[in-house]
């Protein structure tokens, strides 16, 4: 792939899941800088202005990969997946809660990992520069990854974004979470519903009173209408 390398930042405690990663990432051509804690992360975060995608682990001594979450997603939108141990569905739905934009659990698969590393990326930089969306009073610009509602512009997570995209791409379509989650979450993230409801109900708050133009279809899913 003939591009500038783009910088990953992977964030582990364990030097040996580090190296796992980092390998495969190099392998793809990414450029890979190493943490080994949240602090570092967070050093490493504000010290390299161009990261393109963070690698979370969230059991870490002293600042747990939450609080780096929180403390990013005050200033940058840039990717997140988060690694962890664990697989409960309440730490899933808290990291989403807080802009991850996927989850992860290990074990896994490092192709896996490569795999939506690089849609999570082509999603964010590769991007039509003429893609402007225009309905309802609502524009997206998706070279800018900017939302505008009626010429003022408004802070949407990543998912949030692609979210939004997604339901005005295929307006008056009945769309269900499996569809929803398989396109916009990529079909081998294992979720469920409340992940989309999770999304939809920010998102429509966000979006005022053309959050109303997401319809909810009981029992099925979503459908996005202009009145």
């Amino acid at each position: 792939m003939n591009r500038d390398k783009l910088k990953i930042l992977v964030v582990d405690d364990e030097s040996r899941m580090r190296k796992l990663v980092k390998d495969f990432l190099v392998k793809q051509d990414y450029e890979v800088i190493e943490a080994a804690d949240g602090a570092e992360a967070l050093e490493q975060f504000y010290a390299v202005k161009d990261i393109a995608l963070i690698i979370l682990d969230v059991m870490m001594p002293q600042i747990d990969g939450w609080q780096v979450c929180r403390e990013v997603r005050e200033c940058s939108k840039v990717p997140v997946i988060m690694l962890t141990a664990k697989a409960d569905e309440r730490d899933e739905l808290q990291g989403f809660e807080l802009g991850v934009d996927e989850y992860i659990a290990k074990p896994f698969s490092p192709k896996i990992l490569v795999a939506r590393v690089e849609a999570l990326l082509r999603r964010a930089n590769v991007l039509n520069k003429d893609d402007v969306i225009k309905v309802g009073g609502i524009e997206i610009n998706k070279a800018a990854h900017m939302v505008y509602i009626d010429g003022e512009a408004i802070e949407l997570s990543f998912k949030e974004f692609e979210l939004l995209t997604y339901f005005i791409e295929n307006q008056g379509i009945a769309l269900s979470r499996e569809k929803i989650l398989n396109s916009v979450w990529n079909y081998d993230y294992f979720g469920d519903a409340r992940t989309i409801d999770t999304h939809v109900k920010k998102l429509r708050n966000k979006l005022g009173v053309k959050g109303n133009y997401i319809r909810t279809i009981w029992g099925m899913g979503y459908k996005f209408e202009v009145e």
